[in-house]
C-alpha cells in the first residue's frame, strides 16, 4: 500500500487537539477529509502523538496510507496545501514502506514551551505572557532534575484512552534558555503523558517565582506530595506549547 511519511506545521489555536473526534474540529479531522477528497477513498492517518486543544506544532509526523494512486511527494505536498485551511500547512511528503507508523516508530519527542517576559501585540496565542520577574537560573537548575527516569503520576491527568497506564517515563533531556524577550523550555523524551509538559512547566515557573523548591521537584518526581503542591492547578496555558520535532531511527523510513 502506497505510504507517506508527512511532516506537518499547525497552529493549534482553533482546533479540539490533533486527534480526530466526532463532533470536533481537530487537526487529523481536517488532513483525513483532505486527503480523501484527493485520492476518493477511505485513507488512514496516524499522527506521532497527540496535542492538546489549542497546542501547536512546528513539525508533527504522521504516516498517510492509501490502497491507490500514488502521486509523487512533490504532487501530494501541493495538493493536500490547496484543500488545507491555512492554519495547517504540510511541510514535506516522503515515501515510506508500508510498514512505517509514525507513532509505534517514533524513538522521541521534543516540546518546546515559550514563556513571554513582555506583553506582545503579535504572539498572543504561541505564548504566556508572565508578568513577575523569573529567576531563570534556578528554572535551569531545576530542570535538570527532571531528566532521567521519574514516576509522573503528579504531573498528569488520566488519559481516558489509557485508563491505568503506567506514569513512568524517562526524559532525555530538559533545558531552559532566553532568547529575549522569551523563556524557552525544552523538554525530549519517548514518550510524554497527558498534560505532563504543561504541567512541568507550571512546576518550573512556580521555582521562577520562588514560590517552590528543588526539594519539593524532587518529592514530586517520586510521586509524592501534599495539599500544598497542587500541580493541577498550576497547569500552564496551551497556547505556548508546540511539538518541535519527532526523531526516527533510519531503519524506520527504508534508509
Amino acid at each position: 500500500m502506497p505510504t507517506w511519511k508527512l511532516t506537518l506545521e499547525y497552529d493549534g489555536s482553533k482546533y479540539s487537539g490533533w486527534q480526530e473526534q466526532r463532533n470536533a474540529r481537530t487537526v487529523a479531522g481536517v488532513l483525513i477529509r483532505a486527503a480523501e477528497d484527493l485520492f476518493g477513498e477511505e485513507v488512514e492517518l496516524q499522527g506521532s502523538g497527540r496535542t492538546d486543544a489549542g497546542v501547536h506544532a512546528r513539525a508533527q509526523v504522521a504516516h498517510l496510507r492509501v490502497r491507490h494512486g500514488n502521486p509523487p511527494p512533490a504532487r501530494l505536498v501541493r495538493e493536500l496545501n490547496e484543500a488545507l485551511p491555512a492554519d495547517v500547512v504540510v511541510l514535506s511528503a516522503e515515501a515510506v514502506p508500508a510498514r512505517f507508523h509514525a507513532r509505534h516508530d517514533a524513538v522521541s519527542r521534543r516540546y518546546v514551551y515559550q514563556i513571554s517576559t513582555r506583553k506582545t501585540a503579535f504572539s498572543k496565542r504561541y505564548v504566556w505572557w508572565i508578568k513577575e520577574r523569573l529567576d531563570v537560573a534556578a528554572m535551569a537548575r531545576a530542570a535538570r532534575l527532571i531528566e532521567g527516569r521519574h514516576d509522573f503520576v503528579r504531573f498528569c491527568a488520566e488519559d481516558p484512552s489509557k485508563p491505568g497506564g503506567s506514569t513512568l517515563v524517562v526524559v532525555d533531556w530538559a533545558r531552559v534558555e532566553v532568547d529575549d524577550p522569551l523563556i524557552l523550555i525544552r523538554i525530549e523524551a519517548s514518550h510524554f503523558l497527558w498534560k505532563m509538559v504543561r504541567r512541568i512547566v507550571g512546576v518550573l515557573v512556580k521555582i521562577g517565582k520562588g514560590e517552590v523548591s528543588d526539594a519539593d521537584l524532587e518529592r514530586l518526581l517520586r510521586g509524592e506530595g501534599d495539599a500544598r503542591l497542587d500541580v493541577a492547578s498550576w497547569t500552564a496555558p496551551a497556547s505556548g506549547l508546540f511539538l518541535e520535532t519527532v526523531a526516527y531511527g533510519a531503519s524506520a523510513t527504508g534508509r
